[in-house]
């Protein structure tokens, strides 16, 4: 048995001396570290020397077996050294001071000369038979390595065979790290591996992790250098009995759970710096609206803050009183609202009732845009660094782009569902996946859960999305043919595996969504859906260089900016296009891109400054089901994380240049076409406040619980604060009116609010201006049906502008005075009102 001492070096990291025999003259070298590990050392050698000599034969260049004696202060290397003493084959490392399970593992592999190296630990936790497992994965072709489309940043062909194969055991905590819900967070941890030796030995060589965390480290460094198909996780059996370690070590160099725990927060820093940057930005985005929750009101949310705050409290409501969570009668009274056919986002709301409950609506609604465009772009980020880039911060800014492009942040002012796309990522991950061909079943298993998840998160998006995705297959299919024909038998059985899944999880909410109450087929969003060519090269209000006016010309309104990328970040984009169109990720990317604007400019393309106009190609998509619903401009948002993976790629090839003068001359061109771009904070302004006739309970007295109250003018599209009353009041009383989507006329065609009778238009166009007409019996007997038709229990009109001249119409139209209570009038009406029901006070 040969004796060798490892050394440490400047950094605290033991090394060994490099191996005894020429690189490659061994076929498997065996690594096991110990530490105060005598008691069973001994035995462990004589089983895998028995093993090896049975499964590779006896003689010298068969197998070796390195043991690395972690700065064992027992008699670890003295029992090694009695069993093999002899033995040429077996080797042990000793470092000079206990260093942990990486020091040792490090300077093990370093020591070997095998073609494979295979890691084990001092119990063989799991049998050797397994070898023969991962030997069969190690020897089979990967294929493509990053699936249909291969990753940008790989070695063109990529890996023919993987690099390591992990036995899939572990400390189910950390394992959990790497899980998709924390993706890129990755801790692969086992006690038996297998690697191709000289792999194994560049990527230890590289690592700087001394602790048991080191594991996750060489599967990153080996991940990162030959793409993800290089290393495969294969489940393996573990014994059911394995000999407790009686002298478990303690002190320096121990390998507890906060050791290993707090590696991985050092081996994950720069990630979670990158998370923290992308929660900052998102803060600075809605620090208005935080700066005073109560009090502040997103100024270009028009009423959708109102709306979704709403649909928080409803969802917490039906929960908390066990009601069916896709409908409610709270508000458009009598017909109700189909909560599964809008955006109410249940995937959020529902988790989040804890924090409703706890903290209130508006407190949700920030945290949902707050962390979910944090997530969103660190999703990106980690997709763009995984297929694309290694270099960390080339893929932050990409990530960056994607998620507070001027499209997300125009709809940050109150369309969550367009903001919060963390899941989208993993999804156009999950599918190249499926392209890759390793694991199809698990893949289109995990595709098919995410879909649905994201069906209540925005089905919008994901239909984008979606087409998104079969436009670049279809590039991909004219620009590598070969390759997307290889990809697509996987692909295909992996998403009839995912709709397996899928679909059984979302029929009942499908079936509600398109033909239980409240239902309808389309939304009419109007003939101006489209973007303007040049709100292509223009900015968004929000930009550093926006103009409110400008962009308010080009758009439909201040949510729904939806490109405004500016012409120098397109002029980027195509540069990096051009300069990279050797690529067939980036020719398909352009394709996507292009396509995505061209759809965007709706079914007719108008010339700017002129009359003219010609047909789009949204018009052959335009009436097919499901895309009837689709505002056609928001196909422009395809372009964000398009122009993110581009710019992503250009940064790093920027820092790969030669010249320091060429390095800064890309840095200055791609700040130059991203600082136009750079979002500001969201305009905010003072809230409406309830009225006091709300706040204090008053209202009790006139509508009973679940009663009708029908505010002056009725909640609309165009104002909606009657539903904030209704979360004030915990949903105490119903509404007449609201904002929503629903069905109109007898084709059922999907509305924003609720269908109107004449008393609601009336009692708006005399608010907004109208004068009152002649009050005549019709309309007494209109109004007198209208509120039947709600089951109205009272009319209430806060104090506002053109008060006299509505509080005069009702009266005339109800026969009544009515009541002033606080800062509202209050007109009783309904069965209560026909018995009675509390004083009358005509002329207060």
């Amino acid at each position: 048995m040969n004796h060798e001492t490892g050394a440490g070096s400047a950094a605290g990291a033991a090394t060994a001396p490099g191996p005894r025999r020429p690189t490659g003259s061994v076929a498997l070298s065996v690594v096991i570290p110990a530490r105060a590990d005598a008691h069973r050392i001994g035995e462990t050698v004589t089983a895998v020397r028995g093993h090896l000599d049975a499964r590779y034969g006896t003689g010298p260049d068969d197998w070796e077996l390195v043991v690395v004696d972690d700065g064992s202060a027992d008699d670890t290397a003295a029992a090694a050294g009695a069993v093999a003493a002899g033995d040429p084959r077996i080797r042990l490392v000793r470092l000079d001071g206990p260093r942990g399970k990486g020091a040792a593992l490090r300077a093990g592999v370093a020591a070997t000369a095998g073609r494979r190296v295979l890691l084990a630990d001092a119990g063989l936790g799991t049998p050797l038979d397994e070898l023969d497992r991962l030997e069969q994965f190690l020897d089979a072709p990967t294929g493509a390595p990053a699936g249909g489309p291969a990753p940008t940043g790989a070695p063109a062909g990529g890996p023919r065979t993987p690099a390591a194969v992990l036995g899939r055991t572990g400390n189910r905590f950390v394992r959990a790290l790497g899980m998709p819900g924390l993706p890129g967070f990755r801790a692969d941890t086992c006690g038996f591996a297998l690697f191709d030796g000289d792999r194994a030995r560049a990527a230890f060589a590289s690592s700087t992790l001394d602790g048991p965390a080191v594991d996750a480290e060489v599967t990153r460094l080996l991940r990162r250098r030959a793409g993800a198909a290089a290393v495969l996780e294969v489940p393996v059996r573990r014994r059911t009995a394995v000999r407790a370690d009686r002298s478990a070590p303690t002190g320096r160099g121990a390998d507890g759970p906060g050791r290993r725990f707090g590696e991985l927060l050092r081996l994950n820093a720069g990630g979670l710096t990158v998370a923290a940057v992308f929660l900052a930005l998102s803060l600075y985005v809605f620090h208005g609206l935080w700066a005073d929750l109560d009090g502040r009101y997103l100024k270009d949310a028009l009423q959708d803050q109102n709306q979704w705050e709403w649909f928080v409290g409803v969802a917490t409501d039906n929960i908390a009183h066990l009601r069916n969570p896709f409908f409610t009668t709270a508000q458009g009274m009598p017909d109700g609202v189909n909560l599964m056919a809008n955006a109410t986002m249940l995937g959020l709301t529902v988790p989040l009732i804890p924090v409703t409950l706890l903290f209130g609506e508006t407190v949700t609604f920030a945290l949902v845009l707050t962390l979910g465009m944090a997530a969103s772009a660190w999703t990106w980020y980690w997709l763009i660094r995984r297929r694309c880039t290694p270099n960390r911060w080339a893929a932050a800014v990409g990530g960056a782009l994607a998620a507070f492009a001027p499209p997300m942040v125009s709809h940050a002012n109150g369309h969550p569902n367009f903001v919060v796309l963390f899941m989208l990522p993993l999804i156009v991950d999950r599918a190249l996946r499926l392209a890759e061909g390793r694991n199809v079943v698990r893949d289109g298993v995990l595709l098919g859960l995410f879909a649905a998840y994201q069906i209540f998160l925005g089905e919008e998006p994901l239909l984008i999305a979606a087409l998104g995705m079969l436009v670049y297959c279809l590039a991909w299919l004219s620009v590598d043919r070969r390759r997307a024909l290889a990809a697509a038998p996987p692909l295909a059985r992996g998403l009839a595996i995912a709709l397996a899944v899928c679909l059984p999880l979302l029929a009942f909410p499908l079936y509600w969504q398109f033909l239980g109450p409240q239902s309808y087929h389309s939304v009419l969003h109007g003939d101006n859906a489209g973007n303007s060519p040049l709100a292509l090269i223009e900015y968004a209000a929000r930009s550093l260089f926006g103009d409110a006016e400008t962009a308010g010309r080009l758009s439909m309104n201040t949510t729904e900016q939806n490109a405004f990328y500016g012409w120098p970040l397109l002029a980027l984009g195509a540069a990096v296009c051009a300069a990279m169109w050797r690529r067939p990720a980036v020719r398909a990317l352009a394709i996507t891109g292009a396509v995505a604007l061209l759809l965007s400019l709706g079914p007719r393309v108008p010339v700017p400054r002129t009359d003219l106009a010609f047909p789009g190609p949204w018009a052959l998509l335009g009436k097919l089901p499901l895309f009837e619903s689709v505002i056609e401009g928001r196909m422009a948002m395809v372009c964000a994380p398009v122009l993110g993976v581009l710019v992503a790629l250009a940064l790093d090839r920027v820092a790969g240049a030669r010249s320091r003068e060429l390095r800064t001359a890309g840095v200055l061109a791609v700040a130059a076409a991203l600082l136009p771009v750079l979002p500001l904070p969201l305009a905010v302004r003072d809230r409406a406040p309830v009225p006091a006739f709300v706040t204090s309970g008053a209202w009790k007295g006139y509508v009973e619980q679940g009663g009708v109250l029908v505010p002056v003018p009725l909640p609309d599209p165009g104002q909606a604060d009657a539903l904030h009353w209704q979360v004030e009041a915990d949903f105490g009383f119903r509404l007449a009116g609201g904002y929503f989507n629903g069905p109109w006329g007898p084709e059922r065609t999907g509305i924003y609010g609720a269908a109107p009778r004449h008393l609601s238009n009336l009692l708006r166009d005399v608010r907004y201006g109208a004068a009152p007409p002649e009050v005549t019996p019709q309309w007494r007997e209109q109004a007198r049906q209208d509120l039947e038709f709600w089951k109205a229990g009272a009319v209430v009109l806060p104090f506002q502008e053109r008060s006299d001249e509505l509080k005069g119409l009702i009266s005339d139209l109800l026969g009544q005075q009515p009541e002033k209570v606080q800062d509202v009038w209050v007109w009783r009406v309904g069965p209560r009102a026909d018995a009675g029901a509390g004083p009358s006070r005509p002329g207060a």
